[in-house]
């Protein structure tokens, strides 16, 4: 054995352990901040409607997280709407209305129908000096006349004799060309008799 002196052993007290205590207080303290936080989102985030959803809880998901963790989203192409061109509509056409006829006074419908009937006078004393095919000329004229006094319109005042007048002269027409037609001696009395009446209404 050597000389050379050992070194002298002491026993010094151990340093004490850091204390975790404040380190766990922290955990619980973040981790019931967190839950506080998911609660307020949850509460602004949800409809706020009268009735709860139908299996919907009221108190929030243990598992929810403080922070949620982005999901990675793929870019897709998104296609650019084609802009279609409308036709414009065809503008529509007003309807036009006739404003009303105005009431002819006597004195101007005179003035109308003067002619065809004055001319009417004349026919018949032609048809009764000639006859066959000169008589039914002229007939065909007159008729043509008494269809234009028909389209004229009368004073209300007159309007109902006036119609039944005409029509009465156009009967006596038709009877007499077909009497001239037939070859057969014809009358213009009956026809001319409807004449002065339609011309005594006028005040011919």
């Amino acid at each position: 054995m050597s000389d050379e002196q050992q070194p002298e052993l002491r026993w010094a007290p151990m340093e004490p352990k850091p204390s975790r205590a404040g380190r766990v207080w922290l955990i619980v303290g973040l981790a019931v901040a967190a839950l506080l936080v998911a609660a307020v989102v949850l509460f602004f985030v949800l409809p706020r409607s009268g009735d709860p959803e139908p299996g919907g809880s009221a108190s929030p998901s243990s598992s929810a997280s403080a922070t949620p963790t982005p999901t990675p989203t793929t870019p897709t192409a998104t296609t650019a709407p084609t802009a279609t061109a409308t036709p414009d509509p065809e503008p529509s056409t007003p309807v036009e209305t006739q404003p009303p006829v105005a009431d002819p006074s006597i004195p101007a419908f005179q003035g109308q129908v003067s002619g065809w009937l004055n001319d009417a006078v004349t026919g018949l004393d032609i048809v009764s000096g000639t006859s066959g095919q000169d008589a039914l000329s002229v007939i065909d004229t007159l008729q043509n006349d008494a269809q234009r006094l028909s389209e004229t319109s009368p004073p209300s005042s007159i309007s109902s004799q006036w119609t039944d007048g005409v029509a009465g002269y156009s009967q006596r027409l038709g009877e007499l060309r077909e009497a001239v037609s037939g070859g057969s001696s014809a009358s213009v009395d009956a026809a001319r008799s409807a004449v002065e009446n339609l011309r005594s209404l006028v005040g011919l």
